[in-house]
């Protein structure tokens, strides 16, 4: 049987590169996407804080997105994302 992931319920900006997610399991976690956003064309449109507080949920919550100017979508997918909170987590709870 395939588990099934858990579905983003919402996704707000805490700082520039740094999202707050909700999944619908009631898991919250932070996402550092930073180091992404530094690297790579496809960030570009990200690394300005105006656009990356653009964060939109997709419709069935597999996925945050945005659209840059010419309407062209950058996403990440809930599985990819909660993989990062969880290690992201695991991280500090080590430096603690």
């Amino acid at each position: 049987m395939k588990k099934m992931l858990p579905r983003i319920s919402s996704a707000e900006p805490v700082i520039h590169g740094v999202l707050k997610i909700v999944w619908d399991d009631g898991y919250t976690g932070l996402v550092d996407l930073r180091p992404i956003l530094a690297r790579g064309k496809v960030y570009t449109y990200l690394q300005n804080p105006k656009n990356f507080q653009k964060v939109q949920v997709t419709e069935f919550g597999h996925a945050i997105e945005w659209l840059d100017e010419n309407r062209e979508q950058i996403d990440f997918a809930s599985g990819t994302l909660r993989e990062k909170a969880e290690k992201q987590a695991a991280l500090i709870a080590l430096a603690s």
